[in-house]
């Protein structure tokens, strides 16, 4: 089992198309966890006095779930390349794609992991939802039977991730596939079970690039958002373009520790 490693570097130039210079506003008003239509004052002062710490170092993780064929590929691949593909390849295990943002003057990098659907591949993409902050749960909003099993899709994703420290998405793929009587029907359910979840929703089309860069953005800015007050709560923050020193004696800071082996896909 491998994974896929863009050809770029770990920290690519941020495109102009990514500057994030104002909260990018929810979906709908009654699907969002937030109605504030600005970043929190005391972010903005911090990026301003250069006070974000290790923010614009760090990468934050992002994993998209759901059912086999929902469009979680198409999805990402609409935002980071622009591009749709007709010709369907079910992802086996997963992939990631890395997005480089600048919100509010900072460098920020999301890491967008795509996750395989299928049942057989199942417990090997769990193990790699560990340490997310984002979960995206997509289902495809013309399949009532993909929104009916997102509840098992975010009981799996918080089974490996703290769920007071993850922010949830609710995301309906295939807005354009839907006839509007279908769509205002399942939104409903679908804002009734983003409410319960406590997640936010939004409902997307990858055929036409409806609604993916604003949903993107979104996620992003909240995502940095959660960063920086998080950094701001350690204290003593240091400045960007502060040293950090490394002794010789410093261990290597890419050992992890060996975690047992789960015998569930054996």
């Amino acid at each position: 089992m491998s994974v896929r490693v863009p050809a770029m570097s770990v920290f690519p130039p941020v495109r102009k198309d990514r500057v994030i210079t104002q909260l990018p506003l929810y979906y709908r008003k009654e699907a969002a966890l937030h109605w504030k239509e600005d970043f929190d004052n005391k972010v903005k002062v911090a990026c301003q006095e250069q006070r974000t710490g290790t923010v614009g170092f760090k990468i934050s993780k992002v994993i998209v779930v759901g059912d086999l064929a929902v469009g979680k590929t198409c999805l990402i691949n609409r935002f980071c390349k622009d591009t749709f593909d007709k010709n369907y390849k079910a992802t086996i295990g997963v992939d990631f794609e890395m997005e480089r943002f600048e919100v509010l003057g900072v460098p920020f990098s999301l890491q967008l992991w795509d996750t395989a659907g299928q049942e057989r591949f199942k417990c090997i993409a769990s193990t790699y939802y560990r340490g997310a902050q984002v979960v995206i749960i997509t289902f495809d909003v013309t399949d009532i039977a993909s929104l009916s099993h997102v509840r098992q899709w975010l009981e799996d994703a918080l089974k490996e991730n703290d769920p007071t420290a993850v922010q949830l998405y609710l995301v309906g793929t295939k807005k354009d596939l839907s006839s509007p009587a279908q769509f205002a029907q399942i939104e409903q359910d679908a804002l009734k079970l983003a409410q319960e979840m406590t997640a936010e929703f939004w409902a997307v089309s990858s055929l036409t690039g409806e609604n993916v860069k604003e949903f993107f953005f979104r996620v992003a800015s909240l995502a940095f958002e959660g960063s920086v007050l998080s950094e701001l709560e350690k204290g003593g923050s240091r400045q960007i373009g502060d040293v950090v020193r490394i002794n010789s004696n410093s261990k290597n800071l890419y050992t992890t520790t060996k975690k047992k082996q789960s015998n569930c896909c054996q």
